[in-house]
Parts: C-alpha cells; sequence; structure tokens
C-alpha cells in the first residue's frame, strides 16, 4: 500500500459529531490490533528483519556488541514523504557506517503535550484537528512497514499503552518518556514487550524514578488491559530484561557531562541495575537547542573512547532541514513540527565522523 494514500483505506471513517449531554464523552470505535495486523501484515522476511534487529540491540546493551547504538530522526512524523526521504538516507548511512554503528530509526508517531496541541501523526494524521485516529493507525502502520522495507529499525515512544498493539510487531527499540517513566501502568505494559526498551529519567533529572522502573519492569505483572481482539483482559506478563536508562537531562540543567555519568554510576550500582546507558543529545542537555545536538555527541563518544563502555548508546532529533515549524497550511517541506532538529547534512557529517573515531580506536 502507498502510505500516501493509505489514509483512504482507513478501517472506519470519522463520524460525525452528535449532541451529547455536558462532560459525556463520546466514543468511534477504532480497529482492533488484530484486524489491522490482518490488514496490514508483517511478512516473513520483515518479521525475521524486526527480531534480528532486536538481537542486535540486546547485544550492544549487553556489551557482546561493541558498536554504538544510535537512534536518530525526526523529533516525530508528521509527512510519509519526508519521513521516507529521511529513512531512505538513513538506510544507505546505516549501511556504510555498520561496523561501527547500529542506527535505528526514530519512527515517533504520539507526542506527549504539557497542556494541548498537535498530538501526534496516529491521533491527527491530517494536521487539521479532525483526529481520525483510525487512519492515523492505518497511515502509521503502513508508513513503519516501508520504512522496515528499506532495511531499518525503527523506535517508537510508547506514550498511550493501547498503542502498543498496533505496532509492537514493526519496533526494534522503545522509549518510555521522562513524565510517564513513573507510571504504573508504562511499567506494567513494559514488562510485557520483548523488545529492547529505554525509560528516561524524570523530568528533574535524577535517575531514582526510572530505575524503579526498570526493577519493575524486569518483573513479572499481571494488570488490566486489552487483548488483541479488542476485548478487557488480564493480561499475564514475563518481565522484560531489556531495559536500559536514558539521560535526557532535567530542570537543573544537563546531565551528561562526566560528573553526572559518574553518579548515575553510583545509583545504578547502588540500585543493582546493570549500567548500560543512552544520552538523547536533545532536551534539557542540549538547551533545547538543536544545533547544540553535536557538541552533546561529542562529549558523549570522547567519554566512551576513554573507556567508559556502560555508554551503549546516544539519541539525536534530526529531519531533512534544521530547525522547527508550527503546523499550518503553509509548511515547509522536511522541517520538524514539534521539537527543533539538526538537518539532515549535519547529522550525516557529525555520525560519519564519530564512525571514524570509533575506527581508529
Amino acid at each position: 500500500m502507498n502510505t500516501v494514500n493509505a489514509l483512504q483505506l482507513a478501517t472506519a471513517q470519522p463520524s460525525p459529531h452528535k449532541p451529547a449531554a455536558a462532560n459525556t464523552p463520546v466514543s468511534h470505535r477504532l480497529p482492533t490490533h488484530f484486524a489491522l495486523k490482518q490488514q496490514l501484515p508483517l511478512s516473513e522476511t520483515l518479521h525475521h528483519q524486526v527480531e534480528a534487529h532486536r538481537l542486535a540491540i540486546r547485544a550492544i546493551l549487553e556489551g557482546r556488541d561493541p558498536r554504538l547504538l544510535v537512534v536518530v530522526g525526526p523529533c516525530s512524523l508528521h509527512d510519509p514523504k519526508s519521513a521516507l526521504e529521511y529513512a531512505r538516507n538513513l538506510s544507505h548511512l546505516a549501511r556504510e557506517l555498520d561496523g561501527e554503528m547500529l542506527l535505528v530509526m526514530r519512527a515517533y508517531v504520539e507526542k506527549p503535550r504539557t497542556t494541548v496541541g498537535w498530538k501526534g501523526l496516529a491521533y491527527d494524521p491530517y494536521l487539521d484537528g479532525t483526529e481520525d485516529m483510525a487512519g492515523g493507525l492505518t497511515l502509521c502502520r503502513d508508513l513503519m512497514r516501508e520504512m522496515l522495507s528499506l532495511g531499518l529499525p525503527l523506535a517508537t515512544e510508547l506514550l498511550q499503552p493501547m498503542m502498543a498493539g498496533y505496532l509492537d510487531d514493526l519496533l526494534s527499540w522503545v522509549a518510555i518518556g521522562a513524565r510517564t517513566t513513573e507510571s504504573q501502568i508504562h511499567r506494567e505494559m513494559a514488562s510485557g514487550l520483548g523488545i529492547p526498551l529505554g525509560f528516561k529519567n524524570g523530568t528533574d533529572g535524577g535517575v531514582g524514578v526510572a530505575c524503579d522502573a526498570m526493577r519493575s519492569a524486569a518483573h513479572r505483572h499481571r494488570h488490566f488491559g486489552v487483548d488483541a481482539q479488542g476485548h478487557p483482559a488480564m493480561i499475564d506478563t514475563t518481565g522484560n530484561p531489556d531495559t536500559h536508562l536514558v539521560l535526557r537531562g532535567g530542570h537543573k540543567g544537563p546531565n551528561f557531562d562526566r560528573q553526572s555519568v559518574a553518579q548515575v554510576h553510583h545509583n545504578l550500582a547502588k540500585a543493582g541495575i546493570a549500567p548500560r546507558i543512552m544520552v538523547d543529545c536533545s532536551h534539557a542537555n542540549s538547551g533545547k537547542d538543536p544545533l547544540r545536538q553535536p557538541a552533546v555527541f561529542a562529549e558523549v563518544l570522547q567519554q566512551r573512547l576513554e573507556g567508559d563502555r556502560s555508554l551503549v548508546a546516544v539519541m539525536l532529533e534530526s529531519h531533512l532541514f534544521e530547525g522547527n515549524q508550527p503546523v499550518s497550511d503553509r509548511m515547509r517541506y522536511g522541517v520538524s513540527v514539534t521539537d527543533g532538529c539538526l538537518g539532515w547534512d549535519a547529522t550525516e557529517r557529525l555520525l560519519r565522523d564519530a564512525a571514524r573515531q570509533l575506527r581508529m580506536q
């Protein structure tokens, strides 16, 4: 299916709004996880590819693969055409740098909002407030299948736990954000995902909440949920051993410097958690300035080159062109509509130079 036309094949059309009593929600049925996966199945070849990428990421986390894990791509996907162009670029670079890095593309289709705003491609695929979620789910799944066909592993942040069942078979890495790391519901969900997963430190910059989350996710849980057929169900999970910490800074500033990382080592050891760390080069670590991401990356890389093997991964927000823009009817092609990003040219230079340094160590 062509992703640009995928919205036309959504399993349900937006229902007209009907008058309702004050404070009474109106429901519109969505396809079940099973129905959408049947409509847009993953081929056996791509299934094996996803499994191979998950195994590679696990090996990096456990120190059995010396490569650097790099999760890189747009802050959020909003335009299938530009997303696929970026994916093609990244796919070529991933093959070139495969000896030193495993490049994983950010395919973020949900965005947390402090108050209100565009919530992501899954929620509002037309970017016009119509919020056709059935169409959004169809578009997101089809777009991710096309990205997978380019040979790329995919990453996303799971904000709404119900979303996991629609996309879990497509993903090789998952993030739980700073605002949801403390959530019991997200820890239970993480426990049942057979996918390597990073918990971000809290918005205050502390790692205690993330440590608790990793310990919780490693255990078996029984919790309320929804099965593949859309029925309320008791979900029995087995625990996820493939979690790690993501440092993204906090209200007091960045936490990727040597002193902060040394303190993180202490905190992880105290909690009995293996020190495997990803540094998010954006957010508070860059002071929310996307053009400072290369400096953060360079500092983390230097610490790794000097022997800190706990620094197994980095994350970058990058699009075809730098900066960001508001959602409007006159948007520039290939520019983020959420957080500001590095442009592709700067990203390519940064990753090639890092690979060269890793090759020489």
